[in-house]
């Protein structure tokens, strides 16, 4: 046993670094599109968003840009919707595509878009979204519009995803801030050769997409619509008009000041021309399979940081392995040492020595036969002592022989939980291998979510099968029931409380609303897709599989709990347990809180380290689930089944307190409806990895408790 926490920590840290070695992997497509001179090229538009808000909005939907004409472009009418996979349309995404015309090789300094009119709703729509700092999202070739940057030093160059809306500036002769649309766009597209005979036919590959953006005022304009001189520096486009004082004396009559902004719409517009230009470099420096690299690169400076984690997790985990070595150990030697009974009804010979002067067993043995002696106070006392220490020995874990395998209150619910949690350990683990080998990345845009939601799906029949055993396990006869719970309990508390909050995105208008189809899709795919393969599950389960062996019998009559310390009961042992694990992968939450609430141009990709810190923080639940457990056993409670359960997810709670934390101190998010969707997406994240370590958890103490049992 001493050997063997040396070679695990050696067996992890080789791990790890293997792992790290494809944290930045990825599969960047399947097949790769090249384009020759004079090829058009689609420009798609997607969504605005923000990262102080939650609330995102399809960009033809905003009334102060130009909205798609219908003609054809690149093979497509602008206007015309992109099919989206489950995990686009869940994650706000509306592609559709656009009026630009780019065409492989041939720039172009100036081309005129549209003037469009908007009226002082659209201008008030203009200046909010500026306001909270909302950036768009195009697409060229698979790739997101990128704002470029350089790190401090000028040595490294990496993309943001998306660019502003627009910008604001304080006044001076007002005191006010003006507010700015960027009405320019210049499109800056990087190709190189493409590979193989493609690129010996002449044939080119995309592996960059830049968007720089300059606001124009509406006058020096030629007749084509574009300004004059787009290298001079001119005045902005302000998204402002003059209040129209008599409309609003009259609105205000008994008022002697007039506000400025107001609501009422008079017909006043104001005119936005929007232009662009578009400009190809060649740039045999970056390979197709690695363009992805640009949008990551401002993130390797925290590859230190990552390791750290790893390194916390890893020392945490070692100390809580050296602890379970002790539990095991030492309840090896009880089992297996001298003190070996386990037999109750011999233990009532061996109670305390009754006041009436009888001896204890041991010392009848010593006594002549037929006599008995008179002893004195001090021998008296020995042999108490003696008694006393041994039945310290044979107490504690060792009496739950006959009640340790009782079913559980609310055993009808446990099942169908432990079932759900099952599914969950499922998809959490393909999702992680998928990740790690590069299948799952940014540039499979809404990837992560769909392919998660059918793994879900699919692991229905294992979620049926283990929770059908365990209830038939408890003693349970109406299968079926079971069957309906694990497949719409827990998947149906989800899909309710996102349906609620669909109410109030939809009021809002966003586009991270999910439209009624979906909706209508995901009742569909939970009813007949995953609750027959829960069914099926279920049955094999139930009619097919034996139930779990225990390797005692259960008494008639429950063996009474005595008082437990405080830090034994459910809800302090689960808030104390869980810390343990928060505390092995809260550095790397850091990272993923970030991606997701904090810096939404960015992408989460390291994977690697992820997988290695999850893996860990798995072990850390399994090795604190044992030595509660033990603790709660020695304490004589053999009510452990839905403890175990608490124990295991009991880290989801602190977890919670990390997003209210990172809510506080890093996230500038405005709004009643994105506070609310921001806390309910955490709580039901928290509850998504509840369950699943509460899982992993329940299943550590049952294997545990049938160990040292059997």
């Amino acid at each position: 046993m001493r050997g063997g926490l040396p070679h695990q920590l050696c067996t992890l840290f080789a791990l790890s670094g293997v792992i790290s070695l494809i944290d930045a992997f990825y599969i960047p497509g399947f097949s790769i599109k090249s384009y020759v001179d004079s090829e058009a090229i689609p420009l798609q538009v997607n969504k605005v968003y923000s990262d102080r808000s939650q609330l995102q909005y399809a960009y033809y939907d905003l009334p102060f840009v130009c909205p798609p004409t219908g003609k054809k472009h690149a093979g497509y009418a602008s206007g015309r919707s992109i099919s989206l996979n489950l995990g686009e349309v869940l994650r706000g995404d509306r592609i559709m595509t656009s009026d630009y015309d780019i065409v492989m090789g041939q720039d172009q300094e100036c081309q005129y878009l549209c003037s469009h009119r908007t009226d002082r709703q659209g201008v008030k729509r203009a200046r909010e979204l500026i306001e909270e700092g909302y950036v768009a999202e195009w697409i060229v070739d698979n790739l997101p519009g990128a704002t470029s940057f350089v790190t401090v030093d000028r040595t490294h160059k990496y993309y943001a995803a998306g660019f502003k809306m627009g910008y604001k500036e304080f006044s001076p002769s007002t005191g006010k801030q003006k507010y700015y649309i960027n009405n320019h766009i210049t499109l800056v597209i990087r190709h190189r050769q493409a590979p193989g005979r493609a690129g010996r036919s002449g044939g080119k590959v995309i592996v960059g997409f830049e968007v720089y953006t300059k606001s124009i005022e509406a006058a020096h304009r030629d007749s084509t619509g574009c300004p004059q001189d787009l290298r001079s520096d001119m005045d902005g486009m302000e998204m402002y008009i003059a209040p129209n004082n008599t409309n609003l004396a009259s609105k205000y009559p008994s008022s002697s000041y007039l506000p400025e902004e107001d609501d009422f719409d008079d017909g006043s517009t104001l005119t936005i021309p929007y232009s662009y230009s578009v400009y190809f470099r060649e740039d045999e420096s970056i390979d197709w399979a690695k363009r992805w690299d640009l949008y990551f690169n401002n993130q390797e400076d925290s590859n230190v940081i990552h390791w750290l984690a790893i390194i916390n997790s890893l020392v945490i985990c070692s100390l809580l392995t050296v602890i379970v070595i002790m539990v095991i150990n030492r309840t090896y030697r009880q089992v297996h040492g001298k003190d070996t009974s386990g037999d109750e009804g011999k233990l009532l010979l061996k109670r305390r020595k009754p006041g009436n002067g009888t001896k204890s067993p041991r010392l009848r043995e010593k006594a002549p036969a037929g006599l008995l002696e008179q002893k004195g106070e001090a021998e008296r006392d020995d042999d108490f002592s003696s008694d006393e220490e041994f039945v310290e020995d044979i107490t504690g874990w060792k009496l739950l022989h006959g009640d340790i395998f009782r079913a559980p209150q609310y055993a009808g619910y446990l099942s169908p939980l432990i079932g759900s949690g099952m599914q969950l350990v499922f998809m959490a683990t393909g999702l992680l291998i998928l990740s790690c080998f590069g299948i799952l990345n940014p540039s499979f845009r809404g990837g992560f979510v769909s392919v998660g939601v059918g793994l879900f799906v699919f692991a229905g029949i294992i979620s049926g099968y283990f929770s059908s055993r365990l209830y038939k396990t408890f003693g349970g006869v109406n299968w079926r029931k079971n069957t309906l719970l694990t497949a719409l309990l827990f998947p149906g508390l989800l899909f309710t409380t996102m349906f609620i909050l669909n109410l109030f995105v939809w009021a809002q208008a966003s586009s991270t609303a999910l439209p009624f189809g979906t909706l209508v899709g995901l009742i569909a795919l939970m009813l007949l897709i995953q609750l027959p393969l829960v069914y099926v599950g279920s049955w094999y389960g139930f009619h097919q599989s034996q139930p779990y062996e225990h390797p005692t019998k259960t008494n008639s009559v429950a063996r009474p709990i005595p008082e437990q310390a405080w830090y034994t009961q459910s809800i302090y042992a689960a808030l104390i347990a869980g810390f343990v694990p928060f505390a092995v992968v809260f550095i790397e939450l850091l990272f993923v809180f970030r991606s997701l609430w904090q810096d939404k141009s960015g992408y989460y990709y390291v994977f690697g380290f992820l997988s290695i810190v999850s893996l860990v923080g798995i072990l850390t639940v399994v090795e604190v689930t044992i030595v509660a457990t033990y603790i709660m056993l020695c304490q004589e409670n053999h009510q452990w089944w839905w403890q175990s359960v608490f124990i295991g997810g009991g880290s989801a709670f602190w977890i919670f307190c990390y997003c209210v934390v990172f809510y506080c101190t890093k996230l500038s998010i405005h709004g009643f409806v994105s506070g609310l969707l921001f806390f309910s997406y955490s709580f039901l994240a928290c509850t998504v990895y509840g369950l699943l370590t509460g899982t992993v958890g329940f299943l550590t103490a049952y294997a545990f408790v049938r160990r040292i049992y059997g």
